[in-house]
Order: C-alpha cells, then sequence, then structure tokens
C-alpha cells in the first residue's frame, strides 16, 4: 500500500444510505442536480494527495457547498466501527463478498491498507457520469493510478501542502496516532509526494474554500480552471 488517503476514515459521508440488491450500488442521481454543472463533457475528478494534507476537510467544505457534487462510497473488508452505517460511512463486504466484486471487475480501484481492503463500486460512478452528475473520488495514490489506468479520460487532482513542514505538523497536530503509526504516514507521505507528476495538476492547500472553488470550475470543464501545473489555493 503506498498511500493511507482512504483509510484516514474521515471521508465525508453521503446524506443517503445505499438501496439495491445486496447494498450495492448506490442509485443513480437527479440529473437536475447537475444544472450549474455546464461544461461540454462529463468526466471523473479524482482527488488524491498524501494524508493529513486535508482531502476529507475539502471534500466535505466542498460537499457542504455544492451538495450536487457526488462523492464515491468505498467498499470495504473493515468491520464498521459505532456509529457507522453501511451505504453512508462505507459498504461493509466480506473477504469472500469483496473477492467476488474483484473478480467480476465490479471495482474501478482498489488497495489494501492494515489488513483491509478498500475499493470503488465502478458501476455507480458510470451510472453518475451518464446522468451528468458532477462526480470526485477521493482515494489514495494506488487507487489513483488504478484509475488513470482503465479510465484515462478522468482527471487527477493532486492535492499538495504548502510544504513538507506544514504537513508534518498536521499529522502529529492530530494528537490521535501512536508515533509508530505516524512515522509510517510520513514514509507513505514522502512516496505520495514524489508521485506528484503523475497527476495532471496540482493544488496547494493554502485555503479549503480556494481549494473548493478551484475544484468547482474543474468539474465544469471550465477552460481556465484546466491548466497544468501547481496552482496555489
Amino acid at each position: 500500500m503506498t498511500g493511507t488517503s482512504r483509510p484516514d476514515e474521515s471521508r465525508a459521508p453521503q446524506e443517503t444510505a445505499a438501496s439495491g440488491s445486496g447494498g450495492f450500488p448506490p442509485p443513480a442521481g437527479d440529473p437536475e442536480k447537475a444544472s450549474a454543472f455546464t461544461g461540454p463533457g462529463r468526466r471523473l475528478t479524482v482527488l488524491s494527495g498524501p494524508s493529513g494534507v486535508g482531502k476529507s476537510t475539502v471534500v466535505a467544505e466542498l460537499r457542504r457547498a455544492h451538495p450536487e457534487v457526488w462523492l464515491s462510497v468505498s467498499v470495504t473488508t473493515r468491520k464498521p466501527r459505532p456509529g457507522e452505517t453501511h451505504g453512508i460511512e462505507y459498504f461493509f463486504a466480506g473477504d469472500e463478498e469483496f473477492d467476488g466484486l474483484i473478480a467480476s471487475g465490479e471495482l474501478l480501484e482498489w488497495a489494501e491498507f492494515a489488513g483491509n481492503r478498500y475499493g470503488t463500486p465502478r458501476t455507480p460512478v458510470l451510472e453518475k457520469l451518464a446522468a451528468g452528475v458532477p462526480t470526485l473520488l477521493e482515494i489514495d495514490l494506488q487507487g489513483a493510478r488504478q484509475v488513470r489506468a482503465t479510465m484515462p479520460e478522468a482527471l487527477l487532482v493532486f492535492l499538495a501542502p504548502p510544504s513538507w513542514e506544514e504537513l508534518e505538523k498536521r499529522l502529529r497536530g492530530r494528537g490521535t496516532e501512536p508515533e509508530d503509526v505516524i512515522a509510517r504516514r510520513l514514509a507513505a507521505g514522502r512516496i505520495e509526494m514524489a508521485a506528484e507528476k503523475e497527476f495532471d495538476l496540482t493544488l496547494v492547500n493554502t485555503s479549503v474554500q480556494d481549494v473548493c472553488h478551484r475544484l468547482i470550475a474543474l468539474m465544469a470543464d471550465a477552460p481556465e480552471a484546466s491548466r497544468p501545473g501547481r496552482s496555489p489555493s
């Protein structure tokens, strides 16, 4: 596992639980919700970056301000924690069920971290895109690489910290993890930072609101938002 974004366990939950056979996949969204997004095309937007950079905070703010944006819910073999609901924070699956999703090609990407597997159900993502719903994935580096291989038209956005020192400060400032876990996250962070050049563009997380504004412009296919390279936000 080369990245740790998904197992940060702090992703912004969807507002309603999933329905359908076995709890998979979430229902297709209402195309009318995407009316504010008037770009000529619709593509999947992938947000990735090192652990502690603030991806979940950005996503939570983006969905608060723009509830029409659909955030994919991952499926995981991890057991539910107190207060978690199937179809809200995650789809919870056993190892056999997860194996079946892999074998049938039902996962757009998947990765393993700390003995648990996490993946993105393919069908709901394709349904949302077909319906014209602005669709966002918040995943780790390994998952982003898989999406690039299977869906090259997707836009891969790298969320970077203002500096390495700031990233380390944020990770240690949580005060919720032992030193060995922090050390693992920092080691993974160096690998993730080195992969920045694999992404279409970089947003530097100096302002959550500015990052959200840029992401919305990107999802709406605004030409001025799609210029390559780094962008301080």
